[in-house]
């Protein structure tokens, strides 16, 4: 027995105690020097305290090793317990990993890049599952040895009901991160562990296991439980990214410079605004916003329509939206996936149609059977190859030659004018194939900068360049690894990174930007372009042996004003349209159809799902027929719109327009589309993203198209 033992106040100080009213001895108190002790000191005499003389030893302790402590003291585990501990057997092993696939499988690559961050510290990077059965690590071949000693291995249970406090299983219980360092562990076995954990929970909030980094104390790391919970986040990240890879995804944060970091909110929602799901960081501002996350609607919360909101978000690319909460607060917000509407042929075009859905289509939705429900989700996950065709003869032939090469690994190459549906087609190729329930990951290789394409498209390690993010990023081409990756206007990639992506086609693995090691990559590959790649090759503008990786089967989508089923369309997107806006139904008039099928549509079906759209949104409560006067004057100009000699309906001749009575054959469609431009350049007074707007097409694709005209 010791002849003084000692308990700490709320200062550290160190204070004598009486052994035998285990209380302060407060007449020589005084005399006692106020040193600052370690924590494995305060640990060493709680030991005393709990073990020898059973005295809760609340002083010295923290509460959660506190509560550890006793919960192994009340199932009968012995501190002194120095006996052999069981470890599964491989097929038992084998069992765990399955079930802890998904997770496991998300995680690897994790634990590989925080290894490195800490190789040669005498440490371990270890998962467990749900029981606590280590099921993968990583480890300093000078620590296993040690480690493998107290069974630190996989197949091994660290339950804190079996091996007492310690980092896996405490953290298990106490559903929170845990540091448990030296003799804060309850068997004496384990006293030389300093062990840093945090559970891992799964897209819909469930504990899924535990991630841990557990070394010798005496040779603490600091920030190690900082690090074990930045990689939790990203962990939890892929997670949610995975399960709601087909869903509306939308990043926010109520503060801008957080979008974009591990500490921001990330909701799925379905078309009509549905919250699908919200991660942790989201769940806690529903939460100050007095809502529950899941089942609310994004109307019920911010002053803007859940319609408008996305096309907002559409409009921005990657620019942060600052949006309005129906409590006077704001949010920033960032579109990172959407999910196409399942309208055969319906282009590039929003989720939702524009507008939510009715009160009374919510809740009916609400109050459907679960079953129903799932029903529904899955039946809107996305367009199939069977779903696009619509009675066009050169649409159906593509469908036709892309469904033959499904489930082979056969590049699909997608060509067509901007607006024709190149994604959609892709995403439908996509859902059609044995990857469907694995992700589609676009890129549009026109969009990014030069500079950040390579990162974006490989990603990066942690402090790769200036402004990385120093917990890094994952790339597109892995986050496609078991699904689909789609380069939309591959023939604008720059030449450097026409080399990279060449080599990651060939070899099957990436390695990202500042790393060092190779990961191994299965995907699918689906590229799109609206020019010649041939040419381009010939021009020297793209790699030959990079076209030939890409091109093995390729696909033309014919502009929508060579299309023989323009009337199918127009109906489908007025049901989206009427469906989505709460109308029982929109029709347009016979000479407003007429007009459709013979307008040359420079913008394709972009084009005309806005005019659709912007047209439904001009008609009165008391109206359901689109007319002449609901078209915007972008097709015709200012002037009036003209019933023809046929009966039908034509723009009014303006400056860059057509007169009617000129056929639209007698002139190239070249000319046309540029005219089109002209005139609205003209309008916009110069303004190219205005016009972009307008046309229906991208910043770059108008530069282009400019560039023609100069």
């Amino acid at each position: 027995m010791l002849g003084r033992c000692y308990f700490f106040e709320h200062n550290n100080a160190l204070h004598p105690i009486n052994n035998d009213t285990g209380h302060p001895e407060e007449d020589t108190m005084s005399a006692m020097p106020r040193t600052k002790v370690a924590r494995e000191d305060r640990a060493a005499v709680a030991r005393e305290h709990f073990f020898e003389r059973g005295v809760v030893p609340d002083k010295y302790l923290s509460p959660l090793i506190l509560r550890s402590w006793e919960r192994c003291r009340d199932v009968g585990l012995d501190h002194r317990d120095g006996g052999s501990i069981e470890v599964a057997s491989r097929a038992q092993l084998e069992e765990s990993r399955n079930q802890s696939a998904h997770m496991l499988e998300l995680a690897s690559g994790v634990m590989e890049h925080v290894f490195e961050q800490i190789r040669s510290s005498g440490s371990m990077v270890i998962l467990a599952d749900l029981d606590g059965m280590i099921i993968h690590s990583l480890g300093d071949a000078a620590f296993v040895d040690r480690a493998q000693r107290v069974a630190l291995q996989p197949g091994a249970c660290w339950s804190e009901a079996r091996l007492g406090t310690n980092g896996m299983g405490t953290a298990l219980l106490e559903k929170a991160p845990v540091e448990i360092l030296g003799s804060e562990h309850y068997l004496d076995r384990n006293i030389f562990l300093a062990c840093c954990a945090s559970p891992v929970f799964d897209a819909h909030g469930r504990m899924a296991g535990v991630f841990d980094i557990s070394g010798d104390y005496r040779n603490p790391q600091r920030h190690t439980l900082g690090l074990v919970r930045l990689s939790v986040q990203l962990l939890e990240k892929r997670l949610f990214e995975a399960e709601f890879g087909k869903d509306i995804l939308i990043a926010c944060h109520p503060r801008p410079e957080y979008v974009g970091s591990l500490q921001e909110g990330l909701v799925a929602l379905s078309p009509d605004g549905t919250i699908l799901g919200a991660n942790p960081a989201a769940r806690e501002w529903f939460a100050s916003q007095s809502h529950d996350a899941a089942g609310s609607s994004f109307n019920e919360l911010f002053r803007l329509g859940f319609g408008a909101i996305i096309d907002r978000l559409q409009s921005s690319g990657n620019a942060l939206v600052r949006l309005g909460t129906r409590n006077g607060g704001e949010l920033y917000v960032q579109l990172r996936s959407i999910r196409p509407l399942a309208l055969a042929g319906a282009g590039d075009v929003a989720a939702d149609g524009g507008q939510p859905r009715t009160e009374q289509r919510l809740r009916a939705q609400a109050g459907a059977a679960p079953a129903a429900r799932a029903a529904e989700r899955s039946e809107a996950a996305g367009p199939t190859l069977e779903s696009l065709a619509t009675g066009d003869e050169r649409l159906q032939r593509a469908i036709d030659r892309a469904r033959r090469i499904g489930g082979k690994d056969i590049p699909l190459l997608i060509q067509g004018e901007s607006g024709v549906g190149k994604e959609l087609f892709a995403r439908a190729f996509h859902n059609s194939s044995a990857r469907a329930d694995g992700p589609f990951v676009p890129l549009n290789c026109a969009a990014i900068p030069e500079h950040l394409i390579e990162s974006e498209l490989f990603g990066y390690v942690g402090g790769a360049f200036t402004g990385a993010r120093r917990e890094g990023a994952v790339g597109k081409v892995q986050q496609a690894h078991g699904g689909t990756l789609f380069l939309d206007e591959i023939g604008d990639m720059p030449l450097a990174m026409q080399t990279r992506l060449l080599r990651v086609l060939q070899e099957r693995s990436v390695t990202p930007v500042g790393g060092m090691k190779a990961i191994p990559v299965d995907i699918s590959l689906v590229c799109a372009t609206h020019r010649v790649l041939r040419d381009a090759v010939a021009n020297g503008e793209f790699r030959e042996d990079l076209y030939y990786r890409v091109n093995g089967l390729t696909v033309t989508l014919p502009p929508l004003r060579e299309r023989s089923d323009v009337g199918t369309l127009v109906d489908r997107l007025l049901r989206a349209e009427a469906q989505d806006s709460g109308r029982e139904a929109i029709s347009i008039s016979a000479e407003v159809r007429r007009f459709f099928e013979t307008y040359p549509w420079p913008g394709n079906i972009r084009q005309l799902h806005s005019v659709i759209r912007v047209s439904a949104a001009l008609l009165e409560d008391d109206e359901d027929e689109i007319e002449s006067v609901h078209l915007p004057e972008e097709l015709f100009g200012p002037e009036p719109f003209v019933p023809t000699q046929h009966g039908g309906a034509s723009p009014a001749p303006s400056e860059g327009v057509l007169p009617p009575s000129e056929p639209a054959v007698a002139r190239s469609l070249d000319e046309l589309e540029l005219e089109a431009i002209a005139k609205v350049m003209q309008e916009v007074k110069g303004n190219v993203s205005a016009a972009a707007r307008r046309l229906g097409v991208s910043r770059n694709t108008l530069y282009r198209k400019l560039g023609r005209m100069s």
